[in-house]
């Protein structure tokens, strides 16, 4: 089994910065794809990005050179670093990690991005 607690989000003005982290415990191996999912409301769920061991991590087009993901395989947690937010980035994110097929979600955390 595996859990996911994710920390971070909020409210933020646009052109301003967030720090989402995500701390999981479980069966889990570097191997396995963690990253990061997010849901505006009225949208389905999308891919913001993910990670694994010895391959780049990969973004969806919107938040390319904007947002970075990265892993702390020792200590099971992987974090998103949010600059240049937009409004269009409002949403609520969520950590994924798929172990062996089976996709492990986070509770979720707001973030807002508004003036």
């Amino acid at each position: 089994q595996v859990e996911l607690v994710e920390s971070g989000g909020g409210l933020v003005q646009p052109g301003g910065s967030l720090r989402l982290s995500c701390a999981a415990s479980g069966r889990i191996f570097s191997t396995n794809l963690m990253g990061w999912y997010r849901q505006a409301p009225g949208k389905q769920r999308e891919l913001v990005g993910g990670i694994r061991s010895l391959s780049r991590p990969n973004y969806a087009d919107s938040v390319k050179g904007r947002f970075t993901i990265s892993r702390d395989y020792t200590k099971n947690m992987v974090t998103l670093q949010m600059n240049s937010l937009k409004s269009e980035d409002t949403a609520v994110y969520y950590c994924n990690v798929n172990s062996f097929g089976t996709d492990y979600w986070g509770q979720g955390t707001q973030v807002t991005v508004s003036s």
